[in-house]
């Protein structure tokens, strides 16, 4: 993304490689959920910083699936 400091809508749903779409992101505007976002005017824009936050608060860790190798001692 560069230096931009904030994107649009349309910006926003390319990032999630359409996973998210403009209504989607509407949704959650008026519901509250989603992003963080700056209104000006009519404008709605949703800042970069704002939005790596919001990714790493809702990443889902996988537990280790227990197939770790085992070192020489270990077999012992």
């Amino acid at each position: 993304m560069g230096d931009r400091k904030y994107l649009t809508v349309e910006e926003v749903a390319e990032r999630y490689r359409g996973a998210v779409s403009v209504g989607t992101l509407r949704n959650w505007r008026v519901t509250r959920v989603g992003p963080p976002f700056v209104k000006i005017g009519k404008a709605v824009l949703y800042p970069v910083d704002q939005l790596e936050a919001w990714d790493k608060r809702n990443m889902v860790l996988c537990r280790d699936s227990g197939r770790a190798t085992r070192t020489e001692t270990d077999k012992a």
